[in-house]
């Protein structure tokens, strides 16, 4: 099992296609990190279920 997964999402601000490097090693976990696209920080909330899979949710920073 991979201690890190890639995820794939849409940015909150631009809409473009972004990807994030998850450490599933933790359970739950929330974030900033900043659109590869158009730099804005975006807050991100991780869980891992316990197969070991992160579910990622995005929202703006403002929000």
């Amino acid at each position: 099992m991979a201690l890190q997964e890639e995820c794939f999402l849409d940015c909150p601000y631009c809409g473009e296609p972004i990807t994030v490097l998850v450490d599933c090693s933790v359970s739950e976990q929330s974030y900033i990190e900043d659109c590869q696209v158009c730099c804005r920080p975006i807050s991100l909330h991780v869980v891992v279920d316990e197969d070991g899979l992160p579910e990622v949710h995005a929202q703006r920073d403002d929000e």
